[in-house]
């Protein structure tokens, strides 16, 4: 494996230049600058350095990658996981994967029933979501985040919001047959 950062120009050119003194000189002085620029080529990956980037330059991002649900009051973490997926999302839009993905992006879990899995019409589906945040407010947005990913023929019929809980629940059953019954609530 060839490490770049070790390659010096002068070892590139041919031998019979190598003993000329200007030919030397010129590649000495390029070498730092070749330094420089080496340096910095790991930061052109955006993508790959994507948690190691400043806020402002996330929001350029994802201007430039049509992140069309973007909302630039979103926490860093969320907009930088939208960023990051954002390709993959556009190179399977309209796929229930796609929303899927989406789903637990914005909501952090979430899923897409399809029409026939809860005996609507066709071409419908549903979201559900246990995210309290999934609310009135944030309906636009995610809205419009659903709207870029779908298929077209496919029409959101519902956002289920469904929330788990235990409550001690007392509940008892009596028969009597006869003219009179007295109950009483025992606590």
């Amino acid at each position: 494996m060839i490490n770049v950062e070790q390659i010096r120009l002068i070892d590139l050119i041919p031998p019979n230049l190598r003993s000329d003194p200007s030919v030397r000189a010129a590649a000495e002085a390029l070498d730092s600058e070749l330094d420089q620029i080496t340096a910095l080529t790991p930061r052109l990956t955006l993508l790959a350095n994507i948690d190691q980037l400043d806020e402002s330059l996330i929001d350029e991002l994802a201007w430039q990658l049509h992140v069309d649900f973007y909302d630039p009051e979103l926490p860093l973490e969320q907009k930088r996981d939208l960023v990051r997926f954002s390709l993959r999302w556009h190179k399977r839009k309209g796929t229930p994967s796609a929303v899927n993905e989406l789903i637990s992006t914005i909501f952090g879990s979430g899923t897409v029933v399809e029409w026939y899995e809860y005996g609507g019409e066709p071409g419908y589906f549903r979201v559900r979501t246990s995210d309290p945040s999934a609310n009135a407010d944030r309906a636009a947005q995610f809205l419009a985040a659903i709207n870029s990913v779908k298929n077209e023929r496919s029409w959101l019929e519902a956002i289920e919001i469904t929330t788990e809980g235990f409550m001690n629940l007392r509940f008892g059953i009596a028969a009597h047959i006869g003219k009179h019954l007295t109950a009483r609530q025992v606590v």
